[in-house]
């Protein structure tokens, strides 16, 4: 199967690259065309990620390839860079964040449920073993009320501000406690920042940005106190974010619903009027 990136300021599209053409972890999987933001991210991208094509626009591709990975570093180029291909039927993945407006994001995917196509976009960190393995945990955990999780956020980043990096906190969150998320609000002080997650049933999230250390973690209060949640399993080779995208390129099978995408959107969106404001705002519709 042949793939299309578009996008190579990311380092995502070298890693796309190793991981078909290099390492040949999907055997009849090869990623043959690359567009760049600039000649240099692309050549740049070639060379790494040993993909043979470069293309000046990506229309180009259109008709030579099989398959669609769509990776900015900002969201909001995403959607009319995948336009075309998936009004063409040809499976597209978004690399996170899915798009910047859930207005465009809710026209986008009925344009792809009216075109057959299937798509999909999500936060490494939620489509995960170690993600799924969680969610099964708190299943059988019992009640709990208040939850923290901690992680790299940058809410003045140039490529989204909390879009950009916010999207793997809030993926796995909704991910694991739903998504009845009803309003968010940020609490900044300097360079340090919070955001608390309202849910309708009065549950609490807050999300702790880090700004000097990396990785993830999530708390959570129960009966018994707080416990930190861990997998208890081991990641796959090739990882499981990377299997569900090939298995949809290959099968058509989407590994998520389209209101879950928009949900985390949503969120997103919401948390950014609130940078601005640092007052709470109402998460916006998606229905």
């Amino acid at each position: 199967m042949r793939i299309g990136i578009i996008g190579a300021e990311n380092s995502h599209t070298i890693g796309y690259g190793k991981l078909f053409n290099i390492d040949h972890k999907f055997p009849g999987f090869q990623v043959k065309y690359v567009w760049g933001e600039t000649e240099e991210f692309a050549k740049n991208a070639m060379e790494k990620g040993a993909i043979p094509n470069m293309v000046s626009d990506p229309m180009e591709m259109m008709g030579k390839i099989d398959a669609l990975i769509v990776d900015h570093r900002h969201a909001k180029y995403h959607l009319e860079a995948a336009t075309p291909f998936v009004k063409a039927g040809i499976p597209t993945f978004i690399d996170k964040p899915f798009c910047y407006r859930v207005s465009e994001g809710k026209e986008f995917l009925a344009m792809a449920r009216k075109s057959g196509t299937p798509v999909t976009s999500y936060s490494s960190i939620r489509q995960s073993d170690a993600a799924f393995d969680i969610k099964k945990q708190l299943e059988s955990l019992g009640e709990f009320n208040h939850v923290v999780s901690l992680g790299p956020a940058d809410i003045e980043s140039k490529y989204g501000g909390i879009f950009f990096y916010g999207v793997h906190l809030v993926d796995p969150i909704l991910f694991w406690f739903g998504e009845n998320v009803s309003r968010v609000r940020i609490s900044k002080n300097g360079k340090n920042a919070t955001a608390s997650l309202g849910y309708d049933d009065g549950k609490m999230v807050t999300l702790i940005f880090k700004n000097i250390s990396s990785g993830w973690d999530t708390f959570v209060e129960t009966k018994e106190g707080v416990i930190r949640l861990s997998s208890n399993v081991e990641e796959s080779d090739p990882p499981k974010h990377y299997v569900d995208m090939v298995e949809m390129f290959r099968t058509g099978k989407e590994p998520r619903n389209h209101q879950s995408i928009l949900a985390s959107v949503a969120v997103l969106e919401a948390l950014e009027k609130s940078v601005i404001s640092e007052e709470w705002e109402d998460v916006p519709g998606i229905d």
